[in-house]
């Protein structure tokens, strides 16, 4: 593997041993400094932090980014379709953050900050260990809280993906079919390769995808969920790469050449299918009944969320966005939506989001 090219400032190492893993990481500021643990979600990488590490480094920070279980150069996981998913449990991805900051010699963390799927992540470090992360800042994918406890003969839920699968045109869920055994296959396969492919995905859900200018959904419903994106709600026929394909450009300003060059670089070695794992979990209830341990429970320490005004994924679950300010958090400091931005908010305007966090992490320590 080559080395990354990373900013004067940044470096990788990997530490072995952590629950099951190598886990590879790109660090920056004084060792001794209180601790930001930031954690990437799909299809993404540790890499995705590398604009706002060194400013939050700057600021008095040891910054710390794996790639998570499934991801880059992190290694101990399985990529075969046909495993256990045990590993890819949410509650196993905390137990390796947890391990982590013991591998690197912490008894707490100042801030555990997740994007995108990672931001499911450090919601659950943060309501299972509260005593060890101080502080929580979720980005671009809101939590709503931990499921409530089954009620008895409740009625069962409708199918929303024989009504989308009914539509016309018909259409299907991304996660239910990031889930299904060819999803891998299909991105891997992508017409023009890796590169133009996640060109594509990147930039049909960035600020400047002229599609993107989200409202709140009424319920979960295939008319109202009809309503989003097709690269969230997706048409039926297609995998990911020919929906995206639509959006293919020749260059992106936040994901330059180079940087672009890394997600395919690492994505044509490993495969999307560790990352795809978390969906299963997700798809399967797998991660709802681990989060049915804290039913009842909120984020008791300090809360933020941040996330591109032009980022669909604040509303792809309706109602998440309201629960998680007024339920789920017990000190939410603020919901903040960055002008012009999209889904991949810390790279489209990495130093809006290093001035929200330092704010929120200021004020989190008082």
């Amino acid at each position: 593997m080559n080395a990354l090219p990373l900013p004067e400032g940044i470096t990788a190492r990997r530490i072995p041993g952590v629950n099951g893993l190598t886990t590879h990481l790109l660090e920056a500021g004084d060792p001794e400094a209180p601790l930001l643990l930031l954690l990437h979600g799909f299809p993404e990488l540790a890499y995705s932090w590398r604009h706002v590490m060194l400013p939050l480094a700057e600021a008095g920070f040891r910054v710390v980014a794996p790639d998570q279980r499934g991801y880059g150069r992190t290694t101990g996981w399985s990529a075969e379709y046909d495993t256990d998913l045990a590993p890819f449990r949410l509650l196993n991805l905390v137990r390796d953050q947890v391990a982590l900051v013991g591998a690197l010699g912490r008894d707490r963390v100042a801030a555990v900050i997740g994007h995108d799927f990672g931001s499911p992540v450090a919601a659950a470090c943060a309501l299972a260990r509260p005593d060890l992360f101080g502080a929580v800042a979720l980005m671009s994918a809101p939590f709503a809280g931990a499921p409530p406890l089954p009620t008895p003969h409740a009625a069962p839920a409708a199918d929303v993906h024989a009504a989308l699968a009914a539509l016309d045109p018909p259409r299907k869920h991304y996660q239910w079919h990031y889930a299904t055994p060819g999803a891998n296959a299909e991105m891997m396969a992508a017409l023009g390769g890796l590169a133009a492919f996640l060109r594509a995905y990147f930039h049909m859900k960035s600020g400047a995808w002229p599609e993107n200018e989200p409202f709140p959904l009424q319920g979960w419903t295939a008319g109202e969920l009809a309503k989003l994106p097709r690269y969230y709600v997706m048409d039926a026929g297609l995998g990911m790469a020919a929906q995206v394909a639509v959006a293919a450009v020749d260059e992106l300003a936040f994901l330059p050449p180079p940087a672009l060059a890394v997600f395919a670089e690492e994505y044509g070695r490993t495969g999307f299918q560790g990352g795809l794992h978390w969906y299963r979990c997700a798809t399967t209830g797998l991660n709802a009944q681990e989060l049915l341990l804290f039913a009842g429970r909120r984020i008791s320490i300090p809360a933020t969320f941040i996330a591109g005004a032009r980022d669909w994924g604040i509303h792809q679950v309706p109602g998440a966005l309201a629960r998680m300010q007024q339920q789920a958090c017990a000190d939410f400091r603020g919901l903040h939506l960055v002008p012009g931005a999209g889904h991949w908010v810390q790279q489209e305007r990495p130093a809006e989001v290093v001035a929200l966090l330092l704010d929120f992490l200021r004020g989190s320590a008082g």
